[in-house]
């Protein structure tokens, strides 16, 4: 049996260029270098220019992997984006502010290469997860005001809208016991320094610390059953933003624990795709 039929073409070819490095940092107590490297996907489409989102992977500033959640990002950059997904140091690396320096590095080289992956530079969302998360709430609050050092520095690290996950929002209020168990806390070891005996150093690290009016949108999604990272977390950063007339939703997630499944439906993400579209707006014609 033969069958003949005509595809329309209504969509461009997407592809993924897996490790580009876009920074050098210093590594191994400063004696050597290292690379930093992103996953992009992109359309093959010169005709347009398309937003892009940065994607943020979590992992407790401990681990993180920017190639673990590529099959739902795929689906993020179909709907008409480039995505890209950054490394950055880990505190084992790395204390603050490395890890943001590192991602704002990541959002530089993009606007650099905008040409290559037809990106329109003025249409920049970030996402991510936890530790991601809070890494793009401080890229998105703090804009091109601070911790913008490397290459392509002549180029913004501004972004126009955020979608943090469960992000640690205001490491002084996390419930530790005693300051000998919050010595051992992740947030400790990304400060470099005991989070509950060095309050107001700890405090200079937080998102909320740099809420403003001129905050762009913002898109928080946070679990109601979160076990790692309280929900209230979700909701200071929320309240913070919704305080001073901020864009800004919090969408909870019944029942939802860290990193639970909910987060890996289609119905959130279809959420995602709509604040994003809604927010940085459709490819445009060159």
């Amino acid at each position: 049996m033969r069958e003949k039929i005509k595809v329309e073409v209504k969509a461009p070819q997407y592809s993924v260029v897996s490790g580009v490095t876009f920074a050098q940092v210093d590594a191994w107590f400063g004696h050597t270098r290292r690379d930093l490297k992103m996953d992009i996907i992109y359309p093959e489409d010169a005709s347009k220019k398309y937003p892009c989102v940065v994607w943020i992977c979590g992992g407790a500033w401990l681990r993180m992997d920017r190639s673990a959640h590529l099959a739902y990002l795929s689906e993020l950059a179909r709907s008409g984006f480039v995505v890209a997904s950054v490394e950055y140091r880990t505190s084992n690396e790395a204390n603050f502010p490395d890890q943001l320096t590192d991602v704002k590095a990541g959002i530089r080289y993009l606007r650099a290469l905008s040409e290559r992956y037809h990106i329109d530079t003025e249409r920049f969302g970030v996402m991510g997860e936890s530790a991601g998360g809070y890494l793009a709430a401080m890229a998105a609050l703090l804009g091109d005001k601070a911790y913008d050092v490397g290459a392509f520095t002549e180029y913004s690290s501004k972004v126009q809208a955020a979608c943090p996950w469960y992000p640690p929002s205001d490491v002084t209020a996390f419930p530790y016991p005693s300051p000998v168990e919050a010595a051992a806390s992740m947030e400790s070891l990304l400060l470099g320094k005991n989070v509950a005996l060095h309050k107001e150093e700890a405090i200079k690290i937080c998102p909320v610390t740099y809420v403003t009016k001129d905050a762009p949108p913002f898109l928080i999604i946070h679990g109601d059953n979160d076990h790692t990272v309280p929900f209230e977390q979700g909701e200071i950063l929320h309240d913070k933003l919704d305080a001073v007339g901020a864009d800004v939703k919090l969408l909870v997630l019944e029942g939802a624990d860290h990193a639970d499944m909910p987060f890996f439906q289609q119905e959130l993400w279809q959420r995602i795709i709509s604040f994003f579209k809604a927010k940085l707006g459709e490819a445009a014609a060159v």
